[in-house]
């Protein structure tokens, strides 16, 4: 290519559709690095014209007014934007053929053949790291010469197919300039003065572990590959001076390299010294026990992170060998657990419904013993969802573990209900069966996790369980089974166990993996907390109350267990008074015949102390946190407290969390 091809400047349309969350927006980080490459390294850069990011969804014909003028379309997909972004392409490409129709991004499978017979409007895909790749095409558009152009594939003018192998990874990650430093978001942001923006952050590509339901590992292969850090501290600079509250990082395993807790620290110090970033969101490295302590110890002790994530996914041998995950010590995610317990830290562990190798009864299992270990906060149970790319997106992997799925179209946690405006839905493949967890045992499974969810971690029972497991050895699995029996004699934990199983069967049938009511700010909530909602907006919580303490005294008699009646009967009432409620505006007193609430938190900090029966009075602080409305406790309470499970007086650290992140 020569600059005499060039007539006029050739115009490039980036597209990186990103939800917003809470009324905040993502800065299009991807868009901003394909176009900072070509800018800084394109053969005559002059000649190219950017059109203004396209970040967020918007109406399709919206989009395409906005990309008419360009010749170079690039879409960066995934599975929240693929629809829509096809069905902007697919306009586009009707209104101007000329248009070059560009795919990446993780939702372009690796064996494109079908993908791109399926899509005709679709000129070229990318495979993998897309700054060398998509310049190089941007360079050939003149004479259309793809022949010289690896990490692609296309259809010729005859319809073979052809596919190029994979470059090299970039190993030099510098040769990329900073979209945040190279200000190319300055005009997005005076464009739009009145978003709150986020921002997406690198400091490494590449993932050493090759989880079979992940796409990070197989797009990166295994060596990690690094951003020099004098380039991180300075666009934590950036963030700090745009004022950007939320970062989310997107390596893999932030820690893994030693110069991660630097990194933190010094994330630590600019919030310190100008406030902001307030959160820095990392994924854990898997195996790296001291290092990921003390890095995590960094973002708590500054408030960046407001808690740790252990994402454990299972604990079960069987189920780990057969996601690849056999190389991540499960000691380590225990011997974190403890230390951070022991230290105050908050955490909250990740487990995946329906992996392959799990069966219900290694589920609950570990679930239990993922409480014994001291998980009181939360554990997010996640469904599992097949990513193209994945090794589990292979038909012959779910072939060997008899893995059923079904279309579920995607929807936030607490994201609002409603059409996008573009009225494009984007779906997932969500697996509601395998050969070692059947239809029925699936359903089950998930009953049982939403009910652990509402008694343990939404806090309804959590005192009362947490005494009768320490004192009589009874299992967290046994105590909530005990609520998903079928002949309970209860009308109220009846109908708890049936919403349940309703709304599983419907996640199986294609339904929608959240609740919704229109009255309860028109969000999607997880089935626990909507059930939650329930029982205190209906005035349920005196009969559930009722209904428990019959239930849990029957189940002690018969395993003839001698609990006092008193210790149980006062520990339920303590946990009932404990509820935060709206319209609560005094404080009110307490008194129990056992130390009650001091061995419920010894248990917490992992530190427990002996049970003693002695009178206590405790007074419980409702004047200096009350609701005046059932709208401000629903997102105050129930939203903003769902990570920590802060529904109990005495937890009052309560702030602001976004739609769609957990």
């Amino acid at each position: 290519m020569n600059k005499k091809e060039f007539s006029k400047k050739i115009k490039i349309g980036l597209v990186q559709i990103n939800n917003s969350f809470s009324g905040a927006s993502y800065f299009p980080y991807t868009s901003g690095l394909l176009q900072a490459y070509i800018q800084e390294h394109a053969r005559f850069s002059e000649c190219y014209e950017f059109l203004p990011f396209i970040y967020s969804r918007i109406p399709v014909e919206e989009g395409v007014n906005q990309l008419l003028s360009a010749n170079i379309v690039g879409f960066s997909t995934y599975v929240w934007n693929f629809r829509l972004s096809l069905e902007i392409a697919r306009k586009l490409k009707e209104q101007n053929s000329e248009i070059l129709i560009v795919f990446g991004g993780p939702q372009v499978p690796d064996k494109a053949e079908d993908f791109l017979s399926q899509f005709p409007f679709i000129d070229v895909v990318c495979h993998g790291e897309g700054e060398q790749v998509f310049c190089a095409i941007v360079e050939n558009y003149p004479s259309k010469d793809w022949g010289s152009i690896p990490s692609i594939s296309y259809l010729d003018d005859d319809g073979i197919f052809i596919n190029h192998p994979k470059a090299p990874r970039i190993k030099d990650l510098d040769v990329i300039p900073s979209p945040y430093i190279n200000g190319l978001f300055e005009a997005l942001m005076l464009e739009n003065p009145n978003n709150e923006w986020l921002s997406l952050w690198e400091t490494n590509r590449g993932c050493p572990f090759s989880c079979t339901f992940c796409d990070w590992g197989s797009a990166t292969a295994s060596k990690v590959y690094r951003f020099e850090l004098e380039r991180l501290l300075a666009e934590i600079d950036w963030f700090a001076d745009k004022k950007v509250e939320f970062v989310f990082c997107c390596d893999a395993n932030f820690g893994i390299l030693s110069r991660d807790t630097q990194i933190a620290q010094y994330a630590a110090d600019i919030k310190s010294r100008i406030g902001y970033p307030q959160a820095l969101s990392v994924q854990n490295t898997k195996n790296a026990t001291d290092r990921a302590y003390e890095t995590q110890r960094i973002l708590n002790a500054s408030g960046l992170s407001k808690g740790v994530d252990l994402a454990l996914q299972s604990i079960d041998e069987n189920t780990l060998e057969s996601v690849k995950r056999a190389n991540i010590s499960i000691e380590t995610y225990e011997i974190l657990q403890q230390r951070f317990t022991n230290d105050g830290v908050a955490t909250f562990t990740d487990i995946i419904l329906g992996l392959p190798g799990e069966t219900y009864e290694s589920y609950v299992e570990g679930v239990s013993k993922l409480i014994e270990n001291g998980q009181h906060n939360r554990i997010q149970f996640n469904n599992l969802s097949i990513l193209p790319n994945a090794e589990m997106g292979d038909p012959k992997y779910q072939q060997k573990y008899g893995m059923v799925t079904v279309p579920s179209e995607i929807i936030n946690i607490h994201g609002l209900r409603g059409n996008p405006k573009d009225d494009v839905a984007e779906v997932q493949e969500l697996v509601i069966a395998t050969r070692d967890m059947p239809k029925e045992d699936w359903v089950k499974t998930r009953v049982f996790s939403w009910m652990i969810a509402l008694l343990h971690f939404d806090k309804l029972l959590q005192i009362p369980l947490i005494l009768i497991h320490q004192v009589c050895g009874i299992s967290f699995r046994q105590l909530t089974e005990l609520f998903m029996e079928k002949d309970i004699n209860g009308n109220t934990i009846s109908e708890i166990g049936a919403f349940f199983t309703d709304k599983a069967e419907d996640i199986q049938n294609g339904g929608f993996e959240f609740c919704n009511s229109p009255e309860w700010l028109d969000i999607w909530w997880p089935a626990d907390e909507y059930m939650f909602i329930e029982l205190c907006r209906e005035h349920k919580l005196d009969v559930f109350y009722q209904e428990a303490g019959e239930l849990l005294n029957l189940f002690l008699d018969s395993q003839f267990i001698d609990f006092p009646t008193d210790l149980l009967d006062q520990s339920i009432m303590l946990n009932r008074e404990l509820i935060k409620l709206p319209f609560q505006e005094e404080d009110t007193d307490i008194t129990t015949s056992y130390n009650i609430w001091e061995f419920f938190r010894s248990v917490l900090v992992g530190k427990p102390i002996i049970l003693d029966e002695i009178e206590c009075t405790y007074r419980i602080n409702r004047a200096g946190f009350s609701w005046s409305s059932w709208e401000k406790w629903y997102r105050e309470v129930v939203w903003y407290g769902n990570k920590k499970g802060a529904y109990l007086y005495g937890n009052d650290q309560i702030e602001r969390q976004y739609a769609g992140h957990y």
